[in-house]
């Protein structure tokens, strides 16, 4: 049992935020707690965050732990790594303090300076042990100068910056942008959608109302409704910024300032929103059955992330093509790009889709020199995988039913009706039920197995065939990433059975010199040299200089595009027309 299971009921939780050193990238945190009838009581904090697969210790960040009652301290005790033992016998309230630092610029952790403070709730409030489903409020003291805030939680009455959360699920899949962001709006059905920017960027608001209001449309009509009456957009505009957050009510984007001008980088915040909100959809309610209810202090696993994630990168760039802000030629390239990478990463062939999502809490997030050739991403894969799903449910029903149904009829049946996560062989007979066939050997082959994609199986489906362009191409490489800084050329990574894989060329080594030539620009390393053309790698490792013998393979490294069959029946276009919103 417990300690927090023997108090008498709900307790009265609050928490007041405060910057009085946000420029040291600090918050204050109080932690008010009434209603206690227990000995003692065991406060902690998440060590993840939902939506990033990846234990990140949030603990560590915070500091001047302490706590009173009546203005007496309350011994505190710690006792693991993210929790907090209070001496609570005969006390009916106790107050904690602590402070958290926030110096880590991205989607899923807190970041505070002068400028503004955007607070990760799992990374800053703890919580009473065993009660998760208890309500609090936070009340929001801003840094000097700062006048708005921007949460999907509900306000107290009238006080904007006082909210309040039902449970701590909520509370933590709810974060909040403080400071002078610039805030728009737009309605789309019934759902009122608020965009906050942060920092500067040459983007056009009354476009971006316009075509983010259609994102939602196409998204909304999968899935048959909209579940919330308020959605909130954070967009943290950076010099260089990207990735997204998903959230219940709202997420978390990462922009580049000076990119919405440009039509691939204003694409690709169309693609980042529609994949994150897409979210709203796929993963926060329909999920997989071990992402909730959550265990904030262990890893939550599932084999199911190409779903949850790689449905979501394959429906981003979909949903922007049938909201018809790409052509579908455009939409082609991006998906060929996608079969390019794949195919090109040599973990594809010993990493299973279903095992990298399993493997996402400790490769997905730590990638290192050696990645690209023992894991694959469950975003690219996954995304892939929906592509030639869609086209096969598209073709097997000739044209009435699509991925659309399977995640609709999902959607209706976990989330709505039995109010709980999925299964992998639940979802797997939706695809059986919608598709009309059996999928067993899709599954051994593509989910479970490691064999190439059968690209032209499926685009054949809708009139389309992919096009190597490298097939013929006879390019020695010595299969080696490399980095150019300061003249210095440097290894950083080695690809699975190149040229210096086999011969012993190693990532961090220096190249100096090919053949005792010099060398200093990375791009003519090879020049003159032939497939089968045996050379001399001069390095420098660890300080010391080398000579290795390398044999020169022929660069397998493939540039896909796809194309239309020359002669594609009424059938295939039928498909095409169905599945590219012709």
């Amino acid at each position: 049992m417990s300690y927090t299971s023997m108090a008498a009921g709900p307790l009265q939780i609050s928490y007041t935020v405060s910057f009085p050193e946000a420029q040291a990238h600090y918050a204050d945190i109080e932690m008010d707690i009434k209603g206690l009838a227990q000995n003692k009581l065991d406060l902690k904090m998440p060590v993840w965050t939902p939506g990033s697969y990846l234990v990140r210790e949030f603990a560590k960040n915070v500091e001047s732990f302490t706590a009173e009652s009546n203005g007496k301290a309350v011994n505190v005790q710690k006792t693991r790594k993210n929790t907090w033992q209070l001496s609570t016998q005969g006390l009916s309230a106790v107050k904690v303090r602590y402070r958290v630092y926030a110096n880590e610029i991205s989607v899923r952790t807190s970041f505070i300076d002068a400028s503004h403070g955007f607070i990760s709730p799992a990374g800053t409030f703890i919580y009473p042990d065993g009660m998760l489903n208890n309500p609090s409020t936070v009340h929001i003291k801003p840094y000097k100068g700062w006048d708005k805030i921007s949460t999907s939680l509900a306000p107290v009455g009238k006080d904007e910056f006082t909210v309040t959360a039902p449970n701590y699920d909520i509370l933590f899949d709810s974060p909040i942008e403080v400071g002078n962001q610039e805030i728009f709006g737009f309605k789309v059905g019934n759902t009122q959608y608020e965009v906050a920017m942060y920092g500067k960027g040459n983007y056009d608001k009354d476009r971006l109302k316009k075509d983010m209001a259609k994102i939602i449309e196409e998204e909304a009509a999968i899935f048959g409704e909209n579940p919330n009456k308020r959605y909130v957009f954070i967009v943290h505009n950076y010099l260089r910024g990207g990735g997204g957050l998903e959230h219940l009510s709202s997420t978390v984007l990462g922009a580049s300032r000076d990119a919405y001008t440009s039509e691939s980088g204003y694409t690709g915040f169309l693609s980042l929103v529609a994949h994150e909100h897409f979210h709203l959809w796929n993963v926060k309610r329909l999920r997989p059955v071990a992402l909730g209810p959550f265990d904030y202090d262990n890893e939550n696993y599932t084999t199911n992330l190409w779903i949850a994630e790689g449905f979501t990168a394959y429906y981003d760039n979909l949903i922007v093509r049938r909201s018809q802000l790409v052509s579908a030629d455009d939409y082609l390239k991006m998906l060929n790009a996608d079969f390019s990478t794949i195919d090109n990463t040599p973990g594809t062939k010993y990493q299973p889709l279903s095992q990298s999502s399993f493997d996402a809490w400790i490769k997905g997030y730590r990638p290192d020199e050696n990645s690209i050739n023992t894991s694959i991403s469950y975003y690219t894969k996954g995304s892939a995988i929906g592509a030639m799903l869609d086209l096969e449910i598209i073709n097997d029903s000739k044209g009435a039913r699509s991925l659309d149904d399977a995640m609709r009829y999902m959607y209706q049946e976990y989330y709505k009706n039995k109010g709980r996560g999925y299964t992998d062989a639940e979802f797997k007979q939706a695809f059986e039920k919608f598709a009309g066939k059996n999928l067993d050997d899709f599954y051994k082959k593509y989910i479970n197995g490691v064999d190439p994609i059968n690209y032209n199986q499926y685009l054949g489906y809708a009139g389309y065939q992919i096009v190597n362009e490298l097939a013929d191409s006879n390019v020695p490489t010595l299969g080696v990433a490399l980095s150019n800084a300061g003249g210095r050329i440097r290894v950083t990574s080695v690809l699975r059975d190149g040229s210096a894989w086999v011969d012993g060329i190693n990532v961090y080594d220096e190249i100096t010199a090919i053949d005792g030539n010099q060398i200093t620009d990375a791009a003519s390393l090879l020049a003159g040299k032939q497939v089968g053309d045996k050379i001399n790698v001069s390095i420098i490792r660890d300080g010391l200089p080398m000579t290795i013998p390398v044999t020169l393979k022929r660069n397998n490294q493939v540039r896909y595009h796809i194309e239309s069959l020359p002669n594609p029946t009424a059938e295939q276009l039928a498909v095409r027309k169905k599945w590219l919103k012709l």
